[in-house]
Order: C-alpha cells, then sequence, then structure tokens
C-alpha cells in the first residue's frame, strides 16, 4: 500500500474528562484477573481507531455528545472497566472496582477521511494526534483502564480512537464492550450480549504444574534481534485474492487445497521478514501464533459474554538456513505445527507456567508473532452512523503484526502492518514482491 501522506493537520481538543458509569452504586470490590490476564505481555496499552464516514441519516446527531452517553451507560455494565489495577503478592493483578471511571477527550479536526486516504490503514502516522496521550494515564497500575478520544471531522465524520489496557480485555472482548456501547448509542436500553466476569475459568491449577513445551516462553540466548532502538519504519502490506492466488502457486500439491489463509499468509511473512534480516543460517526463529480459546475445545467452556483475555500463542521452531532456503510449504508446515499444540491441556499448561516462573514475557528474540484480528469485529462497530471504513489495531511492534480486514478500491483482503530496520523493510518488500507475482 502507498505510504501514509505527510499531512500537516490540526487538532483542537477539549480538555480530558472523566466518565463514570451513569449508575453510582455500581458493585464496590475488588475483582482477581486469570493467570492469563496478568502475564508480563499483556502489560501494555494497544491503540485501536475506527473510521466513519458522514451519515446523512444522522444530521443533526453529534458523535461525540452520543459517545460519551453510551460509555457512560455502558460502564454500568461493564464496571470493572471503571475501575484501577492494583498489584497483589506474587505480582497477582486484580481491579478495584472503584467507579472512578474512564478518560474521554473531545475534539475538531480539520481534515476529512477523503484527504486522509490509505493513510486510515495502519501504520497510522497521525494516530498520536488522533488519540492524545493523556500524561500519567499510560501506566499498568492504579491508571484509567481505557482512554477514549472521539474526533470530528469536517467532512462531517469522525475518527473513534482508543486505548486499552490489554490485560483487561482481549480483542474480543474489546469488541464485544465497543459493540455494547455501540447498541445504546443506537438505543438500545442493554447490551444485547450480557458481560461474564469468571476470570478463574484461566488459573492455574493447585499445584500448577507445566505439562507441555511452550517455545514461545523459552529462555535463548542472544540472536540476532530486531529492537525498537533500532532505525525503524513501518508499512503495511495488502493481501487480495491475486496476492493469496500468487502465494498458493508456491505449495506442493498436497498443501495447496488444504492451507488456510492465515497459514499461507503466516509463512510468506515469516520466510520474508526472516530474509530481510539477514540472520545467520544457524541461527533460531519462531513463530507464534495467537489462537483464541473460545470456542476451541469442549472442556474450555467459555461462556458468551466472557470478555478477558483468552488465548494462547503456540509457536513453532526453525533453523534460518531452513527457512530461507526451503520452499513456501516448508514454512506453512511449521504454522500448521504451532496451530496444531493448541488443545485444552496446553492452555491449563500455560496458566501454571505464568505461576511457577513469575508471569514471564514471551520470547522476543527471534520471534514473529501473528494476531489475526479479521473476525474480532472492530469493523461492525455502528454508533449509528454505519460500519467503520477500517476499524482495528492502529500499527505494529517490531515483535507483533496483525492481520485486519481492508477493503481497497472494492476489493476485500488483508491489511498487515509491518515494522523492521530500514533495509530489512526494503529487502522484506523485495522478498514479498517475488513471492506475491504470478
Amino acid at each position: 500500500m502507498s505510504p501514509p501522506l505527510s499531512l500537516v493537520l490540526s487538532v483542537r481538543r477539549q480538555p480530558p474528562e472523566m466518565i463514570k458509569p451513569v449508575v453510582e452504586n455500581t458493585p464496590r470490590e475488588l475483582k482477581h484477573l486469570s493467570d492469563i490476564d496478568d502475564q508480563e505481555g499483556l502489560r501494555f496499552q494497544v491503540p485501536i481507531i475506527l473510521f466513519y464516514n458522514n451519515n446523512p441519516s444522522m444530521k443533526g446527531k453529534d458523535p461525540v455528545s452520543v459517545i460519551r452517553e453510551a460509555l457512560g451507560r455502558a460502564l454500568v455494565h461493564y464496571y470493572p472497566l471503571a475501575g484501577r489495577l492494583r498489584e497483589g503478592p506474587s505480582r497477582k493483578l486484580m481491579v478495584d472496582c472503584n467507579g472512578e471511571g474512564i478518560l474521554f477527550i473531545e475534539a475538531e479536526a480539520d481534515v476529512t477521511l477523503e484527504r486522509l486516504g490509505d493513510s486510515i490503514y495502519p501504520p497510522c502516522g497521525c494516530f498520536d494526534e488522533f488519540l492524545y496521550n493523556v500524561p500519567g494515564s499510560e501506566g499498568i497500575l492504579n491508571c484509567p483502564l481505557l482512554l477514549f478520544q472521539v474526533n470530528r471531522l469536517r467532512c462531517g465524520g469522525f475518527i473513534f480512537a482508543m486505548r486499552l489496557n490489554h490485560t483487561m480485555c482481549d480483542a474480543l472482548g474489546l469488541s464485544q464492550f465497543l459493540q455494547a456501547v455501540a447498541e445504546i448509542a443506537r438505543r438500545k436500553l442493554a447490551p444485547s450480549v450480557q458481560p461474564v466476569w469468571h476470570r478463574e475459568l484461566f488459573n492455574a491449577r493447585d499445584p500448577p504444574h507445566i505439562t507441555c513445551t511452550h517455545r514461545e516462553f523459552e529462555e535463548v540466548g542472544h540472536n540476532v534481534a530486531v529492537t525498537e532502538s533500532t532505525n525503524m519504519t513501518h508499512k503495511s502490506f495488502f493481501f487480495g485474492p491475486p496476492e493469496f492466488q500468487a502465494l498458493r502457486n508456491h505449495l506442493p500439491p498436497h498443501l495447496k487445497q488444504s492451507t488456510t489463509r492465515f497459514e499461507l499468509l503466516t509463512a510468506c511473512l515469516w520466510k520474508c521478514r526472516t530474509t530481510a534480516l539477514g540472520l545467520k543460517p544457524n541461527d533460531t526463529v519462531r513463530v507464534s501464533c495467537l489462537i483464541n480459546v473460545r470456542g476451541r475445545t469442549q472442556n474450555i467452556h467459555v461462556p458468551l459474554g466472557y470478555y478477558g483475555n483468552a488465548f494462547v500463542y503456540p509457536a513453532s521452531t526453525s533453523l534460518v538456513g531452513h527457512l530461507c532456503d526451503n520452499h513456501l510449504g516448508y514454512a506453512v508446515e511449521l504454522v500448521k505445527e504451532a496451530k496444531a499444540q493448541m488443545s485444552e491441556e496446553y492452555v491449563k499448561s500455560v496458566s501454571d507456567l505464568m505461576v511457577i516462573k513469575g508471569r514471564p514475557l514471551y520470547t522476543t528474540i527471534g520471534n514473529f508473532i501473528v494476531s489475526d484480528n479479521t473476525h474480532t469485529g472492530f469493523d461492525e462497530v455502528d454508533f449509528g452512523w454505519g460500519k467503520p471504513v477500517y476499524g482495528g489495531p492502529a500499527g505494529a511492534t517490531s515483535v507483533i503484526s496483525f492481520y485486519n480486514k481492508c477493503n481497497k478500491k472494492g476489493m476485500e483482503g488483508i491489511v498487515v502492518p509491518i515494522c523492521l530496520p530500514l533495509t530489512a523493510m526494503e529487502r522484506f518488500q523485495e522478498e514479498l514482491k517475488i513471492m506475491t507475482q504470478f
């Protein structure tokens, strides 16, 4: 995709305000997060952005006022999100449901959606304008769990930007909350899906015991790593039917029909990225596939309405030389292998590992983590103005890329943001071009 435009725009913001549940007597209690929720790898703020066109049928309605009111009403049902995180013994996280509220900013941007063009897709170069980082709000403990900024646009559309403390929700959980806000904004009295806490579903066993191999948490020696301190550049890449067909043409016959788009795309990106980084042939690299637990195993019944983190990210490993020198089918088989590790026992073993090893961070050295957000529903959130033109994560990190739905020039596909050092990005683009040509 073309790079984001070099825009000069002005965003006028009102002072941040705190939105509290409209009902004052929501339960005051301490709620423990699960052992999946409070792992080190989720102790960060995740940025999400949604872009909306003008809707003439909503003339006279103000998106800022509508969403502000709907948030206060939705928080009655999702009152833990209006609380603050505390840390107990052994770094165990819990939410103090004190009703202090979430941060909200009203803003006006002197730009139109048409002018923004492809820059609405990740990486959104203007994100810091569309979501102001309120000083002191970015912490994990004792800070608001959500930050919103609704930006009115000159064209009559608006931008809904937000940041979430990831320990509280995964993408599906956050989307569920946003759908609740959207339903209330459309004048429904209550969310159609009631929230469910039940974080004990993903707590460690007593006593905890690790029964599976977890390559995503392995301690590895120093390797050639990508770090944010390097000269990093961000670009996004669009994959539509022609690109997927070109990639499928690289597969051996026994994999052409059985390989999903996720497996195909992940294998391609992992292979191209590894080649671009110029790692040593005997270095070990891994790919971690984020897998949602909901509906995956019969014995872990995740109830409808559960909005906590319900995923694991099993990994496969390869020597760099094997990954780069073999055909694409080799990488596809390894992605399939990573996905196949998912089971009830695997999930329980992850929870136990968190307690036994002190909630470690996932391996960052030589690791590429992928998260498929095409089924999360961010692109379905309708506050009354219709569905967003784009809805999803605002970018990528040096380790994690997100797959997002995208309609480009009338073609449905997937847009993937990639973050790499500048020289590696140039090589990555060359490798990707070779892979996606007929």
